[in-house]
C-alpha cells in the first residue's frame, strides 16, 4: 500500500511504519517500539485502544492560545549532558549513550564498533526515515548527520510548555526518554526545528497517526501544555487514524 506525501510523491509504507511508537510500556514514562528496516508488505493499523487513549489524553491536556516564551530563555544545558546514559529512563545505565541506544533500536545495524560512550556503538546501518519514507544509509563519521535523533516533543517546545519549571532530574529524563526519541533523516529534523504539530508535521502523511499518538502520549505523561494550533492538528490527525 502507498500513501502520498505533501509534495505529491508516493512512497511505499510497511508494517514497521505503522507499528513504530505503538508498543508503549511503562518505564519512567513510556518506551517506544523500534522502527527497524522495513520488510513486511503488510500495513497493520495502529492499535485502536492506543489511538482511543491518545484522543482522551489530548482532550485533557492544558491548552494555551499560543506558544509563549516561558520565564528564563531556553538553554539546552538545562536538560543535562546530551545523550547521557544516566537519565533514569528505559535503557539508561547500560554503558551506552542514548543516541546509540536509539540508533541500535531503529536501524538495521550492519556494523558496530567500540567507542568511548558505547562499547557497541553503531558504525553502519540503514532504515527508512518515518518522516519521509525514503531510505537513509548511516555511516559513523563525517557523514553521520544524515541520520539524526529527533525529540518528538522538542526540548525547546517543552521548555515553553512547562519544562522550565521542572527539577533538573525530570528534564534529563525527558531529554533521554526513548518514548520521545526516534531516528529520522537529517533534513527533516532540521526543518522541524523546535516546532510543535501546529507548525510542522512529517512529510509522510501515512506516519501522522503514529506521530500524533506519540506526541500526545509523551505530553500527557509529562503533563505538558500544548498550543491551540497544535491541538487542532493533532485532533484531525487522530481522527484519521
Amino acid at each position: 500500500m502507498s500513501r502520498r506525501t505533501r509534495s505529491g510523491e508516493y512512497v511505499r509504507l510497511t508494517g514497521q511504519h505503522w507499528t513504530v511508537l505503538s508498543g508503549f510500556t511503562v518505564t519512567a514514562t513510556i518506551v517506544a517500539a523500534g522502527l527497524g528496516w522495513p520488510s513486511s508488505p503488510e500495513l497493520p493499523r495502529l492499535d485502536p485502544d492506543r489511538v482511543a487513549a491518545a484522543r482522551v489524553a489530548l482532550a485533557h491536556l492544558e491548552v494555551v492560545d499560543q506558544r509563549l516564551a516561558h520565564g528564563p530563555p531556553y538553554r539546552r544545558e538545562a536538560f543535562g549532558p546530551a545523550w547521557t546514559d544516566q537519565a533514569g529512563v528505559g535503557g539508561s545505565g547500560n554503558s551506552c549513550d542514548t543516541r546509540n541506544d536509539i540508533l541500535a533500536r531503529d536501524l538495521a545495524v550492519s556494523k558496530s564498533i567500540a567507542a568511548q560512550t558505547c562499547s557497541v556503538a553503531v558504525a553502519a546501518g540503514r532504515f527508512r526515515s518515518p518522516y519521509t519514507g525514503r531510505e537513509v544509509v548511516f555511516v559513523r563519521g563525517r557523514e553521520s548527520a544524515a541520520v539524526q535523533i529527533d525529540h518528538i516533543v522538542p526540548l525547546a517546545y517543552a521548555w515553553d510548555m512547562g519544562a522550565a519549571d521542572w527539577p533538573a532530574v525530570r528534564r534529563i529524563a525527558f531529554a533521554n526518554d526513548p518514548a520521545n526519541l526516534i531516528a529520522v533523516d537529517g533534513p527533516s529534523n532540521q526543518a522541524k526545528s523546535d516546532g510543535g504539530p501546529g507548525a510542522w508535521m512529517p512529510e509522510l502523511e501515512g506516519f501522522w497517526c503514529q506521530y500524533s499518538v506519540a506526541f500526545v502520549t509523551v505530553s500527557a505523561a509529562y503533563r505538558l501544555r500544548i498550543d491551540e494550533d497544535s491541538r487542532v492538528v493533532l485532533t484531525r490527525a487522530l481522527a484519521d487514524c
